[in-house]
């Protein structure tokens, strides 16, 4: 079968075709393609790359229903190559090296290039991804490799230094209203009724920037709103919208890079002190599935990070989040969360206890360590006393405001600053008490 066959549709009794419709009305030319205009715009390198006809390894990496699969099997059309496709799902290091043998006879014995497509290439695992290496380099194979997981981690760095690495972002709502209207203008199934949508909006909200999210939906909403009408005319409600999506698509891949970049717009935007931000995005990771314990672990790692000792009731809130998120679970936990999240972005900020420990065990880890010094040590025994442990100790207690000057620090470090409050909330007034009681000495 032809790579490109069209999948046949019978207008007459309008069953749908056997492929999803976003298959069916699948991109057949570069022209035809919607969206990505940065890296297949006039001018732009893989358009040059096709008009030149001079192939080069990639790699795609962007969103699900973005473009990635479509890119590639049309630049297998735009080029005289023979194409091979291969889901790293389903595929091993065999169906690799069959390709591959393949495509050095191909060389050999016509001069045809060979263009191999890996959809999901981060699943590859590192030996399937090295059996790779030397036809790439080689040129006996060109690779296209596609991937919604940062190819920065995903694929080795051997394989990466020899692809090029294109982005590809969400389609915006212009391009897909354009792929939509496509659909319906060019689908024989589509055509067969006279289609009139509520909210074109919904839709396309609905598809988070995802073209095969839309027209999928799209497919099972008409089927939908079909089945309730026997006429040609079918209506498309906000109704039949909801229903086809059931719920919409939360981008929040909980294992994948999305995965890490919501979780750090979460924290960037409570050390930020922008609580509505914060709500925002720990409703993403919320629908996303993500597991509260764990949104509620970081925000107990936030309140001594970035807040510390200019509110420390902060980490006793976050805490309390913590277990009561373990003990009510989801969907009232949310509550919990959220009035963590914006308890904590709302309150003053210091890191000066992060810093003073990672300035200190800086210091332990480059410097030599240092004996106790003696007025420091415990002496139980009387040996020890013997020795001067303890001796000339000053109990603080015995002292005006429970305080007098002595050295606490081993010699060598004994003028060492590491924790330094700042002026913000309660730490102002711990900044206040240090200085003046240490005016004298350190500080």
């Amino acid at each position: 079968m032809d790579l490109f066959q069209e999948q046949k549709t019978s207008t007459g009794n309008r069953q749908a075709a056997t492929a999803p419709l976003a298959e069916r009305v699948r991109p057949k030319t570069i022209d035809e393609f919607v969206g990505q205009h940065h890296i297949i715009g006039e001018g732009k390198p893989l358009r040059l790359m096709l008009e030149q006809k001079q192939l080069w390894s990639i790699i795609f990496w962007g969103p699900p229903g973005v473009g990635k699969t479509t890119l590639a099997r049309l630049i297998a059309l735009h080029s005289d190559a023979d194409f091979y496709q291969l889901n790293a799902v389903s595929s091993g290091v065999k169906d690799v090296r069959n390709v591959i043998t393949k495509a050095e006879r191909n060389l050999k014995t016509i001069n045809r290039q060979s263009l191999l497509f890996i959809d999901e290439i981060h699943r590859f695992n590192k030996a399937q991804q090295d059996a790779l290496l030397h036809s790439v380099e080689e040129g006996i194979i060109t690779l296209i490799g596609a991937t919604t997981e940062n190819p920065s981690f995903e694929v080795i760095g051997p394989l990466l230094s020899r692809t090029r690495v294109y982005v590809l972002e969400s389609l915006t709502k212009g391009d897909l209203d354009t792929i939509l209207e496509h659909a319906l203008e060019t689908d024989p199934w589509l055509k067969s009724y006279t289609i009139t949508i509520e909210d074109r909006d919904l839709l396309m909200l609905h598809a988070g920037g995802d073209a095969r999210s839309m027209l999928n939906g799209l497919e099972t909403a008409v089927q939908l709103a079909a089945a309730k009408d026997s006429t040609d005319a079918v209506y498309i409600s906000t109704e039949h919208i909801s229903e086809a999506f059931q719920q919409r698509y939360a981008k929040h891949d909980k294992s994948g890079e999305e995965h890490f970049n919501i979780i750090s717009a979460f924290i960037k935007s409570m050390r930020g002190s922008d609580p509505d931000a914060a709500v925002y995005w720990l409703a993403r990771m919320l629908e996303g599935g993500e597991d509260p314990k764990f949104i509620a672990r970081r925000m107990v790692i936030l309140a001594s990070e970035d807040i510390g000792n200019a509110d420390p009731f902060a980490l006793v809130v976050a805490t309390n989040c913590f277990t009561a998120t373990h003990y009510i679970g989801m969907p009232e936990a949310r509550i919990i969360l959220s009035q963590c999240a914006t308890y904590l972005a709302s309150a003053p900020k210091s890191n000066a206890a992060y810093m003073a420990i990672d300035q200190a065990m800086r210091d332990v880890r480059t410097k030599p360590a240092e004996p106790v010094p003696l007025h420091l040590r415990n002496a139980p025994t009387a040996l020890m006393k013997e020795l001067n442990y303890g001796n000339e100790y000053k109990y603080a207690h015995d002292f005006n405001e429970g305080f007098v000057e002595q050295d606490y620090l081993p010699e060598s470090l004994k003028q060492s600053i590491y924790y330094k409050p700042t002026d913000n909330g309660r730490e102002a007034a711990l900044k206040e008490r240090l200085n003046n009681l240490w005016k004298n000495k350190k500080r």
